[in-house]
């Protein structure tokens, strides 16, 4: 059973606020400490997820070989070095081995791994080792565009600063043109 650790939550925001001079009572503040633990659940929800339950059994058996990819993700995460958010952007792709997985699985676990305290760099690796992990393909590519409010509205304010990660495993580590394929198919235009 899940331990409910809201009221902990809460006195902890009552006594940021008082630290910062506020004043926790005043009217436009009554409800922020509850109103921002709620938040911090739902954006760390991530950790009360079960990739398996998440999955649920949507791996089917097909001899397709050629690349799949589903680009485009949005995902929103906290960096963990500053509880600010980052968002962006991730493009998935993976050539079968036999299995192939539902397509609307990929966002998923795209939402599960961003719904943590996380680094981008990590974020990137641990979707890439999941798929690679239940479907056993020829190799799996995990691209990730973001932009950090860390670097936006603190230290260095940089507002049109971008960070690519990529994770590439299998072929698409092995083998330039099966990598340059996906990297190619990325810029192509959207005709729809």
């Amino acid at each position: 059973m899940k331990k409910d650790n809201s009221s902990k939550r809460e006195k902890l925001i009552r006594d940021m606020l008082t630290t910062f001079g506020e004043l926790p009572g005043r009217e436009g503040l009554r409800g922020t400490p509850k109103r921002v633990s709620l938040m911090y659940e739902f954006l760390t929800k991530g950790y009360r997820q079960d990739i398996d339950a998440v999955i649920n059994g949507a791996l089917f058996n097909e001899e397709y070989s050629e690349m799949v990819i589903v680009r485009d993700i949005d995902f929103f995460s906290l960096c963990e070095h500053h509880l600010i958010p980052f968002y962006g952007k991730c493009h998935i792709a993976y050539i079968p081995n036999g299995k192939i997985i539902g397509l609307s699985k990929m966002p998923r676990i795209v939402e599960v791994f961003s719904r943590r305290l996380q680094v981008q760099e990590r974020l990137t690796q641990q979707i890439a080792e999941t798929l690679y992990q239940y479907l056993q393909p020829q190799g799996v590519a995990v691209v990730m565009e973001a932009r950090h409010l860390c670097m936006v509205m603190r230290g260095v304010e940089k507002i049109n600063s971008v960070a690519t990660t990529s994770a590439m495993l299998g072929v698409f580590r092995d083998d330039v043109k099966t990598r340059n394929e996906f990297l190619t198919l990325l810029q192509r235009e959207k005709n729809y």
